[in-house]
């Protein structure tokens, strides 16, 4: 009996990891282009119809959810940034008493459920008057992306090497022009990335858009599609909501291929410099 090839069985396994992410993605384009009985059938695209996504395109409903998440997805992602950068540069290249131990303390509070503060988001959510509104969202995703956000690119900071200040210091550049002119073109990779994983974690919050929005004007699009009905009782959704989540998902990926290439040529151009 002859042994099976090393080479083979890597193939098998990488084969099964990419099935695993792949049939689920397929199953849904194929339940996306069904209507009625068709979703009961076994053919694949058996009688491929359109309509799912017609009615989506063509509802104000659908762009007006999609839109709010992308202005409270954004808001927040710029927020973050904005925020954590300074933040992290002081944590990335100061050296003081307690740095592990608030980089720890911020992993901690990154990966804190949110059903454990929601109680107390929604008190102070309240009193700002910032219920069932846009601002609610940016608001509650703050205190999550922040945290992680300085802890991601606090590493970035950390990796560049000390004679960069030191040079920045023989020329007289303060901390804040080290900062802007030194630091930040190269960590722009590692601040991209950043961007990005912020973006996708606002853009598929479900938890806070429910608990504080309760009208349509403020209403996302994760809350949208699991407020989807179907047109009579008699009537299962499936198609249509597969439909609303793969369109949902296109801003996210799109996203991705966008960055990678530029974080892909970001960092080659460091390693040829």
């Amino acid at each position: 009996m002859t042994r099976s090839s090393p080479s083979f069985w890597r193939w098998v396994l990488l084969s099964g990891a990419l099935l695993q992410p792949l049939l689920p993605l397929y199953w849904g384009l194929v339940t996306s282009f069904r209507q009625g009985a068709d979703l009961f059938s076994t053919v694949p695209f058996a009688k491929p119809s359109s309509g799912n996504y017609t009615a989506l395109l063509s509802s104000r409903i659908w762009w007006h959810d999609a839109a709010n998440s992308l202005i409270s997805a954004t808001s927040a992602t710029g927020l973050t940034l904005t925020l954590a950068i300074p933040s992290a540069f002081a944590l990335g290249r100061l050296s003081f008493y307690g740095r592990k131990a608030v980089l720890a303390l911020l992993l901690g509070w990154a990966m804190l459920p949110q059903i454990t503060v929601l109680s107390g988001l929604f008190t102070i959510i309240s009193k700002l008057g910032l219920y069932n509104h846009l601002g609610s969202l940016i608001f509650a995703d703050l205190f999550f992306t922040i945290p992680f956000a300085i802890w991601l690119l606090a590493g970035f900071f950390r990796d560049l090497p000390r004679d960069l200040d030191d040079a920045g210091k023989l020329d007289g550049c303060g901390m804040a022009q080290r900062l802007l002119l030194l630091h930040l073109p190269l960590v722009w990779p590692g601040i991209a990335a950043t961007g990005l994983l912020t973006f996708i974690n606002c853009w598929n919050e479900f938890l806070f858009g429910l608990t504080f929005t309760l009208s349509d004007s403020a209403r996302t699009l994760p809350v949208s599609l699991s407020l989807i009905s179907a047109p009579s009782r008699f009537e299962l959704p499936f198609g249509i909501i597969m439909a609303a989540s793969l369109l949902g998902t296109l801003p996210p990926i799109l996203l991705v291929l966008f960055f990678q290439r530029r974080i892909t040529a970001g960092l080659t151009a460091g390693a040829v410099k």
